[in-house]
């Protein structure tokens, strides 16, 4: 090509232009896109502090692992629904207390009581444990007895799914249970609540009227000495309900009474008098039977057992007094049920 003479501008021309044309700036991005990232400096983490939690106490569980016996299922919840402590229970396992170093047979209760608590009027459950220290269990059986129950049943307590199973505490939780030696017994109930609805309604309620049975055959029953008689007779105005003395009261008189105060219909009063005298003759049976057994149950009766009946005692302890929960001082009571009777002691 000649000198001065004009030439067909490249694709390649183009190209270097464009590139010269990229500031110096972008190309220096686009270097530093391109170098490996910068490791950041590792950030030093603090300590965190500590936490720190109470230790469980060896018997903490004791009283919660224990069957309240006779309670309602739908008020099992509300029982538990106070942190009530027991730790006078726990203590009298402990040196000097009166449950130490023996073998101990506990069962539940619960009472409901209208207490105080924090300026309201409540209608609550109290928890109640009653300790028997005993060589053996106080009884296999179980008493099912009511106000709307006109015959007691005393049954094994098998029969309710009931059952006294050992306690284990705490710090034996990691060994051989089979090489414990076990000292503490809690009635124990496997009956499911989730199970309930399958059961009949008779079933249930059931274990609304059970008290845990006791016998001691050094002491006549109140109920063998007792000539009174109770009565539940279905009239026609309306179920009759009373005590007939077969010693004291007259059956013509006591019956011509219930007409006058309309209690009773004139043509049902031949029925009502031999409906009571069914009933004298029954009891008066059964407290001889009552005696029967109690002679022969002495007899069979070994020297270890008599000893055993003769120091027997009962420790009926409530939970003591805490902030979370209502005082309950004014509504102890020493009465157990109608087949231990008092407690010797309540704690």
């Amino acid at each position: 090509m000649r000198k001065g003479a004009k030439r067909k501008r490249s694709q390649k021309d183009n190209n270097e232009d464009e590139a010269a044309a990229v500031p110096a700036q972008d190309n220096r991005k686009t270097t530093e896109l391109t170098k490996p990232p910068t490791r950041a400096k590792p950030v030093k983490a603090s300590k965190p502090e500590p936490e720190y939690y109470e230790d469980k106490r060896n018997l903490e569980d004791l009283w919660k692992d224990i069957f309240p016996v006779g309670t309602e299922w739908d008020q099992l919840d509300k029982v538990y629904g106070f942190n009530w402590n027991f730790s006078n229970l726990e203590n009298a396992f402990e040196e000097g207390g009166v449950l130490h170093g023996r073998k101990v047979y506990l069962f539940g209760c619960t009472e409901p009581q209208l207490v105080t608590f924090k300026d309201d009027s409540l209608l609550i459950h109290i928890p109640a444990v009653v300790a028997v220290p005993s060589p053996f269990p106080p009884s296999d059986k179980i008493g099912i007895k009511s106000v709307q129950r006109e015959v007691e049943e005393i049954i094994p307590m098998k029969q309710m799914k009931m059952d006294w199973v050992p306690y284990i505490p705490l710090e034996n939780r990691e060994s051989q249970v089979d090489r414990l030696r076990h000292q503490i017994f809690i009635l124990s109930c496997t009956q499911r609540r989730a199970a309930l609805k399958h059961l009949k309604i008779e079933r249930i309620k059931k274990y609304e009227y059970c008290l845990p049975y006791f016998y001691n055959p050094f002491k006549e029953d109140d109920l063998e000495q007792s000539t009174e008689v109770q009565i539940i007779f279905p009239s026609e105005l309306k179920p009759i309900f009373c005590e007939f003395d077969w010693e004291l009261d007259e059956l013509e008189e006591f019956t011509d009474k219930l007409i006058q105060e309309d209690e009773l219909s004139e043509d049902q009063k031949d029925a009502f008098k031999e409906f009571v005298k069914e009933k004298v003759r029954e009891t008066k049976k059964a407290n001889r039977e009552a005696r029967e057994a109690r002679r022969k149950a002495l007899e069979e009766m070994s020297e270890e057992t008599k000893r055993a009946f003769e120091v027997l005692r009962f420790y009926k302890f409530y939970p003591v007094q805490t902030p979370d929960t209502p005082d309950i001082s004014n509504v102890k009571a020493s009465f157990i049920n109608r087949y231990y009777g008092k407690a010797h002691e309540v704690l």
